[in-house]
């Protein structure tokens, strides 16, 4: 049984309810940061080479240390055991929890974005990049669990981690060499997003499985999500959301690494 399907007596307490929740939360918000923000600033694209570059040079930063960080969590998540409690309650109780968990995840990923997106001051920017680092740890807790225990010896995790970065170091590398502006992805990601968000409730409800498919479609949307983020950041974010910026890499980021991480644990357990 694939890992979309609801089913307590699976060990590997398969769900697609964390993409559920990545999925509502890209879907509410980042479309219309590049929107927003004081008018006096200058968008990155028009500003200054140094401005531009300096820009540039923080939002990286602020999203290798937002990784870090996420890493950091997880580390202390394992050491003192709340993962495996998470992974105990989410998986034990079937798709109630999850319900319960995606309720709250659309609620507190939508203000932390926006905190990020809309706040002039650089602390509310920062809360709400930390808050949604921590949301995505608590997420991601269970499924890092599951497959730091059920598939030792095959360092799962560590291979997911090497293509995640290696996929966002080319797609990236794609929007800066090319200096084609993706946004133009934004309507057919937002698309493609609300028919996966169904597909994975209706699992939820019905109980059948997401398969190999359905992880391999859903990292091809993650990295068209990068591109289109990726070219958000550089041709229409503000010179002062950086933070902000910081934070729609880290989501998508998140995203693919959810899936490689996802797809390699269905192809070991084949």
């Amino acid at each position: 049984m694939a890992i979309g399907a609801v089913d307590r007596r699976d060990r590997l307490g398969r769900s697609p309810h964390r993409h559920c929740l990545e999925l509502w939360a890209r879907l509410g918000v980042q479309h219309s940061v590049c929107t927003r923000g004081l008018k006096n600033m200058v968008i990155a694209a028009s500003a200054r080479p140094s401005e531009r570059a300096e820009f540039i040079q923080k939002t990286y930063l602020h999203l290798a240390g937002a990784v870090a960080a996420f890493i950091v969590f997880e580390f202390l998540l394992f050491e003192t055991g709340i993962a495996q409690g998470l992974t105990a309650l989410l998986f034990g109780n079937g798709g109630l929890a999850w319900l319960l968990v995606l309720g709250a995840f659309m609620l507190i990923g939508w203000l932390s974005r926006g905190l990020a997106a809309r706040a002039d001051d650089t602390n509310l920017q920062y809360l709400g990049l930390g808050l949604y680092v921590f949301i995505q740890g608590i997420i991601f807790a269970p499924m890092l669990f599951v497959a730091h225990t059920y598939f030792q010896g095959e360092n799962i995790i560590a291979t997911a981690g090497v293509l995640t970065v290696a996929m966002f170091g080319g797609l990236t590398a794609i929007a800066f060499t090319t200096g084609k502006d993706f946004t133009f992805l934004g309507g057919i990601l937002r698309i493609a997003g609300f028919v996966a968000l169904g597909l994975i409730v209706c699992s939820l409800i019905f109980g059948f499985s997401l398969g190999l498919w359905f992880s391999a479609a859903m990292i091809i949307f993650a990295s068209g999500a990068i591109l289109y983020d990726t070219s958000n950041v550089l041709h229409h974010f503000q010179t002062h959301q950086h933070v902000a910026a910081a934070l729609e890499l880290f989501a998508s980021v998140a995203l693919l690494f959810w899936y490689i991480l996802r797809l390699l644990m269905q192809l070991s357990r084949n």
